[in-house]
């Protein structure tokens, strides 16, 4: 699917490895000074998206299966319907994408 869509090298690594729910490899893709911005909460910096990530998809078991994505510049938009152990599921999202070359700068995650 990730090809279809044409999805910047990072955030195909992001979308790659939140299928297979491999926190490691979710996480490689973004900057040290990165910030996630989810459910009213900021998490920056590397280890703190990494407990971000074992906390909000692994946790969960939430998978984000893309179905739409909309490029401008550095921003990428991608809409995805997420899958998982949670209530509500599934449930359709935004994840808003800022690049730093092929890196993940900030990720803003909603509805």
């Amino acid at each position: 699917m990730t090809e279809a869509l044409a999805l910047p090298p990072g955030i195909a690594a992001y979308v790659e490895a939140n299928a297979r729910l491999d926190a490691d490899a979710m996480a490689a893709p973004f900057t040290p000074d990165a910030v996630v911005h989810d459910e009213g909460r900021s998490h920056r910096g590397t280890a703190a998206i990494r407990a971000w990530i074992d906390e909000a998809t692994i946790a969960n078991a939430a998978v984000a299966t893309p179905v739409a994505v909309r490029r401008d510049g550095s921003l990428v938009a991608v809409a995805a319907e997420v899958t998982g152990n949670f209530p509500g599921s599934p449930i359709r999202l935004t994840l808003r994408f800022t690049l730093a070359g092929d890196a993940i700068s900030k990720l803003e995650i909603g509805a």
